[in-house]
């Protein structure tokens, strides 16, 4: 079964959307499974804190190194075998490929940041990889863990159905998906283009092909780079 970790501060937060539609089914039916370990449990002291001010001043606090580390420790020992990934703007932009490997594995401890962030050394001091979900700003890591795991849970055996649910999605071929119809044939005079209704499988998958690489380079031309089409 693939097991997803989540050490936050906020644990109560979870399952959240997870535990509805075709993750909460999957969740219910033993495909995959979610602990989450609350941060501050790793914390010392009478006030349990887990941040600090940041060193050479600025705003806000910051994840303090040595709470962290206690806690991926725990987390590691518990699964071994398991990346441990840190949802932070500072990381690389999380992709496909990188959610199909994560997918295909055991499973995944996600650290979800607050306040300023973490301090930096507990990347170096063990092993845990940066991750952003795009390039914006959430009040914390909760919710970008959120899109990671209902990523990698869709792709889990047995949650999607058949095995081949994924396979044209976007991304999966390094373009966006070609557009998708259905009923009323036609809708305020938009009418399905003919060749979806025509029963030539031949002929769909080559106006899907040549859709899917017109819509990409439209609207996501980053995706192709010097690639060819």
């Amino acid at each position: 079964m693939w097991q997803a970790r989540v050490i936050t501060l906020y644990p109560e937060m979870f399952p959240g959307p997870l535990g509805h539609s075709l993750a909460g089914r999957a969740l219910r039916d033993g495909l995959w499974g979610l602990d989450t370990i609350q941060l501050r449990d790793f914390a010392e002291g009478r006030h349990r804190n887990v941040d600090d001010t940041p060193s050479g001043g600025g705003p806000g606090m910051v994840l303090r190194v040595d709470v962290l580390a206690r806690a991926v420790d725990a987390a590691r020992a518990k699964a071994p075998d398991s990346p441990v990934l840190a949802l932070t703007p500072r990381g690389p932009r999380l992709k496909q490929d990188r959610v199909r490997a994560l997918a295909s594995g055991p499973g995944v401890t996600l650290l979800c940041g607050r306040f300023e962030g973490f301090d930096e050394r507990i990347f170096a001091g063990r092993q845990v990889e940066p991750v952003s979900i795009g390039d914006f700003i959430l009040s914390g890591g909760e919710l970008a863990a959120m899109v990671l795991l209902d990523a990698c849970v869709r792709l889990c055996p047995g949650v999607m159905g058949a095995a081949s649910s994924g396979d044209e999605e976007s991304f999966e071929s390094g373009l966006l998906e070609y557009p998708h119809y259905t009923r009323p044939a036609v809708w305020e005079g938009h009418a399905i283009p003919d060749v979806l209704t025509s029963g030539d499988h031949g002929k769909i998958a080559t106006w899907r092909r040549r859709r899917a690489e017109e819509d990409t380079r439209l609207w996501r031309p980053d995706l192709l780079g010097d690639k060819p089409l």
